[in-house]
């Protein structure tokens, strides 16, 4: 496995609906491989398909909780809980970045795993935040977009100045 070259912010790949995978073979788990290579090199602990250019409903989490890494494939959320918390997030294609944003503390998603095979998972805390946000980035919404416009338009000129001292 490879890691890829990150799609970086405002690239409109990043804005697009990913596909559903519908057929599970190597190259799935090729692609679920690079994903992680690439998550650990950026260094980050999510990322999707489209992060790298694949519109694929694809996930890789890696959490520091040593739990290991994790691939979702189709994954969507069918329930969240009422209870908020507050979670400091980024993203692998804002690289320097981050915001504080409100997400549901505890959600359950359904997915698949490498195999095809229907899974279901609950999650809290981080877990929960990463599942909420990389789905929202296989539906086109990029993590910013959750931001108020105050909000957005300050992370935006952040970026812009990381972006031109790094040229």
């Amino acid at each position: 496995m490879t890691a890829q070259p990150i799609v970086l912010f405002p690239d409109q790949r990043l804005r697009q609906v990913a596909k559903p995978v519908s057929v599970f073979d190597e190259a799935l788990h090729s692609l679920a491989g690079d994903l992680l290579d690439t998550v650990r090199a950026a260094p980050g602990i999510g990322i999707t398909g489209p992060h790298i250019g694949v519109g694929l409903r694809v996930v890789v989490l890696d959490l520091p909780d040593g739990s290991g890494p994790q691939t979702y494939i189709n994954p969507e959320i069918v329930q969240a809980s009422e209870n908020t918390i507050q979670h400091e997030e980024g993203s692998i294609s804002m690289p320097g970045v981050v915001e504080t944003l409100t997400r549901a503390a505890k959600v359950t998603v359904r997915y698949m795993d490498l195999k095809g095979q229907p899974q279901t998972e609950e999650a809290e805390g981080l877990r929960a935040v990463c599942h909420q946000h990389e789905i929202d980035q296989l539906d086109g919404i990029f993590w910013i977009k959750r931001l108020s416009a105050l909000r957005r338009s300050r992370v935006l000129a952040r970026y812009e100045k990381l972006r031109r001292s790094q040229r």
